[in-house]
């Protein structure tokens, strides 16, 4: 009998073939209105052997759009290029969730639709790194506006919209990205939340927008249908711990799981030389939320399958190694040796590096 990582299981009303998940991956490879292209939907479909794909991250709104060539789901053609996308990957067998992420003062206007503008909790910019840009190269991050109550306002509606146009777009769901320092997060953060309204100043305020977020798409598409990536004590685009950071996540597990969405994706970045994600940490969401539990973060087949037997996660999320082993659940099942990915064309237009890893060959 193979290990129940590879079998059937249940995400809400969704049947996965099996309790692996494709991570979501920038790869900055959206054509022109920034919408997918028939590229796009045959790296998706080259990976669909997982129960679950979750898309790079995806922009709700011209504001969110901070990165090159990145997707997005605010206009029709972005739709009818993730229509393809999800088409080809539903005839695999595999469910996919639409990540929504609005990169907040990770930006560049440079990377931005004409009229869109950089626009953060507070204006705090993030410094010590530097963004990519196809016109100039890399660029310091701008100081970004701070959102007055009607742009939050805004923000929270474009974030709707984007789920209902992924649901026409044939979308299983929406993942709201509240990890990795984007617009989720940075209202998380005291260190980028300076606000003194309602969005600012306590624990119950600082999540209000990520609540608000997944309490808004929850409404307009069904809450089987919504997720949330969360990164407690990421570093990720200038995130600093906080006194508060325990708290600020335990509260989140208890008023998500009131919201009965279908999962938490919870993404630790030690293996990537970040903080790790204090055990105590991941068990308090764990025991808190009802729903299922996504692990993320340098595992491989081994690992999976101790926390999948320890009921420490549900199913478990696979980056870099799905990444260049498009049959990723194919080579553990035989015990194939993984291809390592080259991260020199993980970001740059065109199949090389993106659809031209082969699967095995015996």
């Amino acid at each position: 009998m193979p290990h129940p990582i590879f079998q059937p299981t249940q995400l809400g009303p969704f049947t996965l073939q099996n309790r692996f998940v494709m991570s979501p991956m920038t790869r900055s490879r959206a054509g022109e209105h920034n919408a997918p292209t028939a590229l796009a939907a045959t790296y998706y479909e080259q990976r669909a052997s997982v129960g679950l794909i979750i898309t790079e991250g995806t922009s709700p709104s011209p504001n969110g759009h901070g990165y090159a060539r990145i997707p997005g789901l605010w206009n029709e053609a972005q739709v009818a290029g993730w229509s393809e996308v999800t088409r080809r990957v539903h005839v695999r067998g595999a469910k996919m969730f639409a990540q929504l992420m609005h990169t907040g003062r990770v930006s560049h206007p440079l990377n931005m639709p004409p009229g869109a503008a950089v626009l953060a909790p507070s204006a705090v910019r993030l410094e010590g790194a530097q963004m990519w840009t196809d016109q100039q190269q890399m660029q310091d991050y701008p100081i970004p506006r701070a959102m007055t109550e009607a742009e939050v306002e805004t923000a929270l509606q474009e974030h709707v919209t984007a789920a209902r146009n992924a649901i026409k777009a044939g979308f299983d769901g929406v993942e709201l990205h509240g990890a990795n320092g984007y617009l989720t997060e940075q209202f998380l953060n005291p260190h980028t939340n300076q606000r003194t309204d309602g969005y600012g100043g306590s624990v119950a305020a600082r999540t209000r927008f990520a609540l608000e977020v997944i309490r808004g798409m929850a409404g307009a598409i069904g809450k089987e249908r919504v997720g949330i990536r969360l990164s407690p004590y990421g570093a990720a685009s200038g995130m600093k711990p906080y006194p508060e950071v325990d708290g600020t996540y335990a509260r989140l597990a208890d008023e998500l799981s009131r919201l009965g969405i279908a999962y938490v994706h919870v993404v630790d970045h030690a293996a990537m030389g970040g903080v790790p994600v204090p055990p105590a940490v991941k068990s308090t969401i764990r025991a808190r939320f009802a729903g299922a539990y996504i692990a993320a973060g340098g595992f491989d087949l081994a690992s999976a399958e101790r926390v999948i037997d320890d009921k420490q996660a549900d199913l478990v999320a696979f980056g870099r190694p799905i990444y260049a082993n498009p049959d990723l659940v194919a080579r553990f099942a035989h015990g194939w040796a993984l291809a390592t990915p080259d991260m020199s064309t993980a970001y740059t237009p065109g199949p090389k590096g993106y659809t031209d890893y082969p699967g095995h060959t015996p």
